[in-house]
This record gives structure tokens, sequence and C-alpha cells, in this order.
């Protein structure tokens, strides 16, 4: 597997040449700076690009290059947002960068309950608790029309957590859940979401769906002739949140998705951690199932503590054998005749980081921790089937 990690630009605390002596050779970044739906072009591509040479590595993997709301909604501008992200699939291309990332997520991109968790040694740790998340829809956001989303007990439930807990526990609850998107440290306000709610009041999974494999048949085949990839992120956590559509969260969502375009271009982003996050979800068999459209690796572990709360785990011991994983990944690359560019994703906070400003999952020691026993488990593997 290529060995890469995360890059959140010249304002991440991580500074790329502390990636490079954690032993990673590809930088996973994106163009945070430009706002989502305009096209990014070859001139701001390639000065990113040339900071990341000048460190001795190179950008291998755009995550993400965003999908505008209007685009999801459909609504709007979406024609010309579609046109743009066309446009900056070609000049990603024409600089040689190929495989590119992105989710179709509404709103939020990813949410967590507690951005620290402290695990037994003193390390922190992302965490989801859907009675701390419920609690937040419906008593501290107040959505309209949320209580009719759970049941009575779930809400009781939620208030008895809820009543736990102090006004600074519910402040930070509220802002950990309303974090926004990756590369900002800006959260939504309850204004900014209750309006952005709004507009998907009439979008069901079964339209989102639709939506989706409309922007798929119009920008999947621009990838295909540029010999690009574009690799979707499963949902996180795979489940609705604030009564929001899901559409990549079980294996049958990855198969409409890729049945409805095929396009080798239309392609995964295999992320043990969000697939793994539903027990349901057999994650050695979508690698059996889609394996040719696995264009990207996510590896990271989650352990469920009950039916309502799971946390990230240390990368080799959670829920998910990732000795399976790692075998099976071997294999599908050795058929395949090529490297997937592997990162790992998240990693827990350590104390010789925690004066450090960093995204939540993505300090350095962490993520070092993951890349070398993943390094090391691989290299194992690799040695039993003689590869």
């Amino acid at each position: 597997m290529q060995q890469t990690m995360r890059w959140f630009g010249p304002q991440d605390s991580v500074k790329l040449i502390d990636i490079k002596q954690a032993g990673a050779t590809g930088i996973v970044t994106a163009l945070h700076q430009i706002p989502v739906g305009e096209v990014w072009t070859i001139e701001d591509i390639k000065e990113r690009q040339q900071i990341i040479r000048n460190a001795g590595l190179e950008w291998t993997v755009v995550e993400s290059l965003p999908v505008h709301e209007e685009i999801k909604r459909a609504a709007g501008n979406y024609l010309q947002y579609i046109e743009n992200y066309k446009v900056s699939i070609k000049n990603l291309s024409d600089c040689g960068i190929k495989i590119i990332t992105y989710n179709f997520m509404p709103i939020l991109d990813w949410v967590r309950t507690d951005h620290n968790f402290s695990n037994e040694d003193g390390s922190k740790a992302l965490l989801y608790n859907q009675e701390a998340f419920t609690y937040f829809d419906v008593y501290l956001l107040q959505r309209p029309n949320s209580e009719n989303d759970y049941s009575e007990t779930e809400k009781e439930n939620a208030l008895k957590f809820g009543n736990t807990l102090s006004e600074d526990e519910k402040a930070l609850l509220f802002k950990n859940v309303l974090l926004g998107l990756p590369g900002s440290k800006i959260n939504f306000t309850a204004e900014q979401i209750l309006s952005l709610l709004d507009n998907y009041a009439n979008i069901d999974n079964a339209k989102l769906r639709e939506n989706l494999i409309y922007f798929l048949s119009e920008v999947a085949p621009i990838a295909e002739e540029n010999d690009s990839k574009l690799a979707i992120h499963p949902d996180d956590p795979p489940l609705s949140v604030l009564g929001l559509p899901r559409i990549v969260s079980t294996e049958n969502d990855i198969k409409a998705i890729f049945d409805a375009v095929p396009l080798n271009a239309n392609g995964l982003c295999y992320c043990t951690g969000s697939l793994g996050a539903d027990p349901k979800n057999n994650l050695a068999k979508i690698i059996d199932d889609f394996g040719d459209r696995i264009h990207f690796l996510h590896l990271r572990n989650t352990f469920r503590e009950s039916e309502t709360i799971f946390r990230e785990s240390e990368h080799l011991n959670g829920d998910t054998k990732m000795e399976v994983i790692i075998e099976k990944i071997l294999l599908l690359m050795n058929s395949r005749k090529l490297s997937l560019p592997m990162r790992p994703d998240h990693g827990f906070l350590h104390a010789v980081d925690e004066d450090k400003e960093t995204y939540p999952g993505y300090s350095l020691v962490g993520r070092l921790k993951g890349l070398a026993e993943l390094r090391g488990l691989e290299m194992g593997i690799a040695y039993k089937l003689n590869l």
C-alpha cells in the first residue's frame, strides 16, 4: 500500500516534515481556501503541489473536492456547479493528481458527540453517543418535528442523559456536533443549521440517491476520460442524523451507486471506520464484491460499547479484524497489479500533542502510531502470503 497521511494545508499545525519523518511518502490534502463549488485552477493546484514537493513528498490523493449543497439538492445553480466540478477534475488530472475523494452527506460532513473521550491510558478518542445526539437534536437544537424521529423511550433516555450535564457540558456537546467541515475550525450556528435543514425538507433517501446518480452520470465520464478515479466516502456515522437522508451507509447503498453508473472511475473510498460502525456491514465481503472499484483506503477501527455508543479504537484493536482486512487488500492489490493509497484515518490524541491545536482525530503522534502498526501488519501478512 502507498503510505499517505492527511494534511490540511499550510495552516496545519502538523508540518510536512513531521509527516515525512513519520514514514509517509504521499500527502492527502485539499484546497480548503477555495469556496465550495468554485473551480480549482491549475495555478492553485500547482502552487500546493510545489509546496508538498519541496518537502520531499507527493500530493497523491485529493480529500476532498467538496460537492456543493445545491448539487446534492439538485437546486439553484447546481448545473453550473457540476460544470465547475468537471473542470476541477480535468485540472487535477492535468497536474497528475488522479484520485479524488468526495462525499454526498448533506450539510454535516461527519458527526461525533465527544471529541475527547478519555481512554484508560489517558489518551483521547472520538466517540458517538446516540443518546447524547438525541438530546442535542430534540432538547438543545430543538429541530422542528425532531421528536417524531425518536421513540418515547429514546427521548426519555436522552433527557435523562441531558439532565446529568452541566451548562458547560451542554455547550460543548452543541459545539462538538456542529463542528463544520474538515479543514475548518468554524462551527455552524443553530440558526445556520436550521436554515440549511429547511432546504432538505422534501428530500428523502430516494431523491438524494437520484441526485447523486445524476451528478455521477455527469462527472464520472469526465474522470474516466482523464484516467482519474472518484472515490466516494461512506456516511459517518452510517445512520440518519438530524432527519437527513443517508445513502452511502450499507453494502446495498454501494451496489446501487455502482450499478447506476457502471464506470470504473465511479469508485469507493473504503473506510473501515465508517462502514465498520454499523455491525451489519460485512467489511470483508465489500472488498470481495467491489474490489475493482476501491480506489483509496481509510484504515481505522471502532469499538461499539453498546447499541447506542461507538468510539474510535486502536487501529489494530477494535470490532474490525484488521488482519483480515489487510490480507484481503494485499490479495486485491496483487490481482489488480497496483498499490492502493492508504492513510491511517484518525488517531488518539496523546499527551505530547495536547497543547497543539489540531483538528479532532488528526494529531500527529496518534496517526504516526496507527501508520506504524498498519505498516508492520502489512509487512507481516505480505511475508506470510509470499507477496
